[in-house]
């Protein structure tokens, strides 16, 4: 590689800008190489710490590669270099509420979790649709959470929102289904 995140190159200790670790890491991310655009975009960061939008670039790397942490970390950093700017903040929530239904997922998957609070990861789904209103996985995670409680009316509302954002999906309208006959032999 022709590059080290001390902003000097390897062959011959030229100099790279910020654009040209932004132009690499873009190049890295077309050869499928996301752990070396990381890199790149990291020693963006280091040669131009105040780069909102280098931050929220990175931010969406670290993303796409399940390091939530740090790209919550950048996007953080990007809405404190410039808070105008919407889609750094939209960004922000999703990945908040990304967090926020893994979460729930481990406690709906670990039976004796949920027992301790059976609501907790309804508060923790409810939470991440409120950040994040299109997010559908959040919706249909929501709606198991209330099927498991028996609160088959306020799963079928769950599912129904999460169609109207996917009216297409096959797999929604199956799981619907699957409600209104739990809902029906509820009922009985």
């Amino acid at each position: 590689m022709l590059y080290q995140t001390n902003g000097y190159s390897r062959e011959g200790g030229v100099h790279m800008s910020p654009n040209d670790y932004v132009r690499e890491a873009y190049r890295c991310i077309l050869r499928s190489d996301f752990a070396e655009a990381i890199t790149c975009f990291e020693a963006a960061i280091t040669a131009s710490p105040g780069d909102a939008e280098v931050r929220y670039r990175c931010s969406i790397t670290y993303a796409r590669n399940g390091m939530l942490e740090k790209a919550i970390e950048h996007a953080l950093a990007a809405v404190g270099l410039d808070p105008d700017k919407p889609e750094y903040l939209l960004h922000l929530q999703h990945l908040q509420a990304l967090v926020l239904v893994q979460q729930a997922k481990r406690l709906l998957e670990v039976e004796d979790g949920a027992a301790q609070n059976p609501y907790h990861p309804i508060t923790l789904l409810q939470e991440a649709i409120t950040l994040d209103p299109l997010y559908g996985d959040a919706y249909v995670w929501l709606a198991i959470a209330h099927s498991r409680m028996n609160e088959h009316l306020q799963a079928i509302a769950a599912l129904k929102e999460v169609i109207s954002l996917h009216p297409d999906d096959a797999g929604l309208r199956q799981l619907m289904k699957d409600l209104q006959k739990s809902l029906q032999t509820y009922m009985q």
